[in-house]
Order: structure tokens, then C-alpha cells, then sequence
């Protein structure tokens, strides 16, 4: 049977438009199917696929044979083009379970992963980029951070890391949504720097903050996985970061890593960076447990607080002391 599985321009949902006068019933309910859910069914197998669509295992095969396939394989091979960078995790972790391993093996793995991941972030840094980065975060005047999805928490811990050494730094990803993170950025300027973290998969929001960015004249910090990656040709500077892992759509580890690297240089080249750690820990003594803040909790007053008191008693019991000595 003819297959043009690798033609150019020739999609599923082509095939079914051309294919759909001569289509039985049953094979137009897994078009409709298909058409309507195109993402879900490239990651299904053909019996999940039929159970999906109300069909038997050789309805679905004879529909993938109805539009010139081979079989179910290719026809979801063609389906698959165009989403491999979605699907990719969900294939990663079917064959996963096709073979049974146990919770210590899944352990060992994930933590050998992590290690290979941050082993190979190392190894493929660019320290001329590296010491961009540093100099962009330390002359930006404000810092905007924009991640969504998992990355928002990755960016949370970025924004955590760098406000000890900068002055103005603004998480973009917030209750708020993506809408007010854009009215945030019309803020932004040539003395600003706007950081986006984006991995497979991409999401748009942060690729769209990244180009009202530049409109605004404002420097792009990227840390994403390769260079086509969408953000990549948005940028002035990119820290790729390696994140594959078998259970997972992305390693965090390795971007965690990467953070931890570039906040720490930050800190290292901050004018006045032990004095504003200094300050940092007198703000937050008072919840640091042995910090002597512990009384902080029901009403009371904690020592930290009472200090100041207990230092203007003693000047002034000292004051009084002199003048009965006189």
C-alpha cells in the first residue's frame, strides 16, 4: 500500500479532509476524535485510542489504513510531528512502565540524572556568558523575573537569591496572571533587565513577556535548555542548562544548580554584599529560631525588639548615675 508519510506539507488533518466522503460511520467517529483531541491521541497507543473514540482495536487500525497508512504506527508517527518536544516526557515515561523497575531503582535513577544533568550543565557553560549575566543583573536599575508552569517556582527561588544583592527585583508570575506581568513590564526600560526562565515544554507567556521586553528597549537574560529553544533568539545573553530525565518533563535539579551558580557570582561581585547579609539577618532575627526571637508568637515581645528599649534604660540610668555622682 502507497505511504507518503514523509511528503511535505501533508498532514492528518489534511488526509482526513480528503479522505472523509468515502469514510464508514465508525471511521468518521475516530476522525472527529482525532481532529478534536490531535495532542492526546499522538501520545495514545491504538487501544486507548479506540476505547477513547467508542471503537474497536480494528476500527482505529482500519481508519489509519482508511487515510493511506501503513498502520496505527505510522499514522501516529505523522500525527506526532510537530509536538515531539511535548510528547517526548509521556513516551519517556510509557516506556518506563512497559518495564517494571522498583521505588529504590526509580531513586538510584533520578538522583544519577540529576547528577549527569548538573555534570553537563557544567561542562557546556559558557563563561563569557556567564560573566554577562553577572554584569547585566548588577547595572540593571530594576530586575523583572518571568516563568510560568514549573518554572515559576524556579523563578521564586531566583528572585529569592538575587534580593540580597540588588535593590529592585520583581517576580513577573503571580495570582495576578500574565496580563498584569505584561502592564508590569511596560514599566521596563534600556536600564532594566528582564530574566526569563522557559523549558520543553515551552510556554508562550514567557516567550511573549521576552519580546515586550526588547520592545521596551529592556536588556534579555534567558536560562532555557538550547539554542532553539523559542526564547533563544530573544536574548542577549543565554545560560542553557541540560534538564533530560526519564520520569519527568524536565530536571530541576540541573536548573536549580545553575541558579544557585549565578546568584552565588552575583553575590561575590555586589558592592557592600557582607554588609547587606548583615542586614538581611538583623531583619530576620526575630523569626530565626535561637535568634532569640522565639517569644515573637502569642502577643509577646520578642528580645530582638526589647533591645533597643533595654539599651535606652541603661544610657539613661548611666546619665543619672553620673549626675547623682557630682
Amino acid at each position: 500500500m502507497r505511504t507518503n508519510v514523509d511528503t511535505p506539507g501533508t498532514t492528518v488533518a489534511q488526509r482526513i479532509a480528503q479522505a472523509l466522503p468515502r469514510l464508514t460511520r465508525s471511521h468518521r467517529q475516530v476522525a472527529d476524535f482525532v481532529l478534536g483531541h490531535p495532542l492526546q491521541v499522538a501520545t495514545l497507543p491504538i487501544d486507548e485510542l479506540a476505547a477513547a473514540a467508542g471503537v474497536s482495536v480494528a476500527t482505529a487500525n482500519r481508519f489509519a489504513r482508511a487515510l493511506d497508512f501503513d498502520g496505527y504506527a505510522t499514522f501516529r508517527a505523522e500525527l506526532v510531528r510537530g509536538f515531539e518536544s511535548l510528547v517526548a516526557p509521556i513516551e519517556r515515561l510509557r516506556g518506563n512502565l512497559e518495564h517494571p523497575t522498583t521505588v529504590a531503582e526509580v531513586f538510584a535513577t533520578a538522583l544519577d540524572e540529576s547528577r549527569r544533568n548538573i555534570e553537563a550543565t557544567r561542562q557546556s557553560l559558557d563563561y563569557a556568558a556567564c560573566e554577562a549575566a553577572v554584569q547585566r543583573i548588577l547595572k540593571a536599575r530594576s530586575i523583572y523575573i518571568g516563568g510560568f508552569g514549573a518554572s515559576a517556582w524556579l523563578a521564586g527561588l531566583l528572585q529569592h537569591g538575587l534580593d540580597g544583592s540588588c535593590n529592585d527585583v520583581r517576580m513577573l508570575s503571580s495570582v495576578s496572571g500574565v496580563t498584569h506581568s505584561a502592564r508590569t513590564l511596560m514599566h521596563a526600560g534600556p536600564q532594566d533587565l528582564f530574566i526569563g526562565l522557559t523549558f520543553p515544554r515551552y510556554l508562550t507567556d514567557t516567550v511573549a513577556l521576552a519580546q515586550i521586553a526588547r520592545s521596551q528597549g529592556c536588556a534579555v537574560l534567558a536560562l532555557t535548555d538550547r539554542p532553539n529553544a523559542p526564547i533563544a533568539p530573544l536574548a542577549d545573553v543565554v545560560l542553557y542548562c541540560q534538564t533530560e530525565t526519564s520520569y519527568r518533563p524536565n530536571c530541576e535539579t540541573s536548573v536549580l544548580a545553575l541558579i544557585e551558580a549565578l546568584t552565588s557570582a552575583v553575590a561575590l561581585r555586589a558592592p557592600g554584599a557582607a554588609q547587606s547579609a548583615g542586614r538581611i539577618l538583623q531583619a530576620m532575627r526575630p523569626w530565626l529560631h535561637g535568634g532569640l526571637g522565639q517569644g515573637h508568637a502569642r502577643g509577646q515581645v520578642s528580645m530582638p525588639a526589647l533591645l533597643p528599649v533595654a539599651v535606652a534604660v541603661a544610657s539613661d540610668a548611666g546619665k543619672k548615675k553620673k549626675k547623682a555622682s557630682r
